[in-house]
């Protein structure tokens, strides 16, 4: 009939503008590929290691062994491995494009490893990547929000998807409201907050489960002197309620206050780990940012 016809024809097209994006879109990836193929990248191999300690309990810690994602020719991360323990803060400190994101996110299970293991609280990040979820709160600077809603209602909202029994969740809202200073704009919507405030509403949504194991992908980006002071604070009481903290920063004086142990990261390898003492003992460097240039140029 004519109306099949025309269907048909209609089909057609679509497949052939398909077909182009999909071309455009390869093209893209392959250009930026050569960029940073000249820029000393040759693919993506991501291996983080995160051993636990025996003695420690399973669901409180993260581990795995020679996790590796290889796409699209480019490298993000290779090779690091470290190790982050209930009540400790490990650092990621790296420049932009180290490779701190792409390990934080195989972690959480927002990228999927292309072989190899890691454990996160117990769960495998490939076989139970839903427990791995439910067992961490993650947290980027670009964490986002539902305009519409209002801080009470947005941890309601996740609090119901993590399966909260409705009493407990309402004294858990009303705990971290009050711990983060949120009170006061409980009722305003997200979309009409400031930049500190919705990402103090964030940090309730990452947490609102209580998560054995946090992982902050640069949560102070962006952030004002004050409201960086209360992440910091905050990060802190974590680590003394015992939580396992794993903190990617760029920032050497956050590394200085808050982290236990760091890796440091450059061009998606592993230059260094261990505590700030022994990393100054290692490049005979007092002051950090001379520490970190001596790992990211030896």
């Amino acid at each position: 009939s004519l109306f099949s016809e025309r269907l048909c024809e209609r089909f057609q097209v679509f497949r052939r503008i398909q077909r182009q994006a999909l071309g455009v879109w390869r093209d893209a990836l392959g250009h930026a590929g050569q960029h940073l193929a000249r820029a000393g990248f040759d693919e993506v191999v991501y291996t983080p290691s995160l051993q636990g300690l025996d003695d420690l309990d399973p669901a409180h810690r993260a581990e795995g062994l020679a996790v590796q994602r290889v796409a699209q020719g480019i490298v993000a991360a290779s090779d690091i491995s470290f190790e982050c323990y209930p009540g400790e803060i490990f650092g990621l400190l790296g420049c932009n494009g180290a490779g701190k994101s792409t390990t934080l996110r195989m972690l959480s299970t927002i990228l999927r490893p292309t072989r190899g293991v890691a454990r996160v609280a117990g769960h495998d990040v490939v076989k139970d990547s839903l427990g791995v979820r439910r067992s961490i709160g993650y947290l980027s600077a670009s964490t986002g929000l539902y305009g519409r809603l209002t801080p009470r209602e947005t941890l309601e909202y996740f609090g119901g998807l993590h399966g909260i029994d409705k009493v407990k969740l309402r004294g858990r809202i009303d705990e971290l409201l009050c711990l983060l200073g949120i009170e006061e704009f409980a009722g305003v919507r997200c979309e009409k907050l400031s930049t500190g405030m919705k990402q103090k509403v964030s940090i309730a949504r990452a947490i609102v489960h209580d998560p054995p194991v946090l992982i902050l992908d640069e949560p102070t980006l962006g952030l004002d002197v004050l409201v960086s002071s209360v992440m910091i604070r905050f990060v802190a009481e974590c680590r003394e309620r015992g939580k396992c903290i794993v903190f990617s920063t760029h920032i050497l004086s956050e590394v200085e206050k808050l982290c236990d142990r760091v890796a440091v990261i450059h061009r998606g390898t592993l230059r260094a780990s261990g505590t700030l003492k022994e990393l100054r003992e290692r490049t005979g460097k007092t002051f950090m940012d001379d520490v970190f240039m001596s790992l990211v140029e030896g």
